[in-house]
């Protein structure tokens, strides 16, 4: 049933199960300072070498970190549905899952790109340094989008929802936005499931809410959305 779409918005709760900090916990510090300073473009201007130090940091944790079982499950789904993941994650667990169809909304960061020109992106072998130079001249900045910026992914996620059969939100608490909006996009009469589901509007009929961690709902959901199609 390949032309049934599966719209999939994940963030940091499916990321956090393989290991990755979402700071929430440490209370939203590092290196005794708000996250907030090295995720802004104050913070940039502010500090340069902390924020670099900050994203090689996470950076090596990515590298470190393995792909859990909902992004599996995710993947599994593929056999069965068109899945499109939109990602407020800026890790590459979802491709090396083995997700085809992966929006980044946030950014990647295993990828630099020019503080000037934010279209001049390459990939990032390693750390980041002070110093470091675009083809442009400009210093190296992660490819993430900051507090404060636009992000550039938004209008085709908006796409994307609009044409959603099914639409699962997992890891997320729904409360950052623009990501957050998406689910206003979504078809009216397409069954919506939140697993792990921080709280939300859940007045709608058709919204399922799983409450387990992501590497056991999503495995549950990808069952169920299975066993519709058998």
């Amino acid at each position: 049933m390949q032309d049934r779409h599966v719209v999939v918005l994940s963030g940091a709760g499916i990321s956090a199960e393989s290991g990755l900090a979402t700071f929430r916990g440490a209370g939203g510090l590092w290196e005794g300072v708000p996250v907030a300073q090295v995720a802004t473009p104050e913070g940039w201007r502010n500090d340069v070498g902390r924020v670099l130090r900050f994203y090689n940091e996470r950076r090596r944790a990515v590298r470190a970190a393995q792909p859990n079982a909902a992004h599996f499950a995710l993947k599994e789904l593929e056999s069965i549905f068109k899945v499109t993941i939109i990602t407020q994650n800026i890790d590459d667990l979802h491709e090396r899952a083995g997700s085809s169809r992966v929006l980044h909304l946030h950014g990647e960061i295993l990828k630099s790109r020019s503080s000037r020109d934010d279209r001049m992106i390459t990939e990032c072998a390693g750390d980041i340094s002070p110093g470091d130079r675009a083809e442009d001249g400009s210093q190296l900045r992660p490819h993430v989008v900051w507090f404060g910026e636009a992000v550039p992914m938004m209008n085709e996620a908006i796409t994307v929802a609009k044409a959603a059969d099914f639409f699962l939100v997992v890891g997320t608490s729904l409360e950052v936005y623009p990501a957050a909006s998406l689910l206003d996009y979504v078809p009216q009469d397409a069954p919506k499931f939140l697993v792990d589901p921080m709280p939300v509007d859940l007045s709608d009929e058709r919204v399922h809410v799983v409450q387990a961690t992501a590497s056991e709902g999503v495995p549950r959901v990808v069952a169920h959305l299975r066993s519709m199609m058998a």
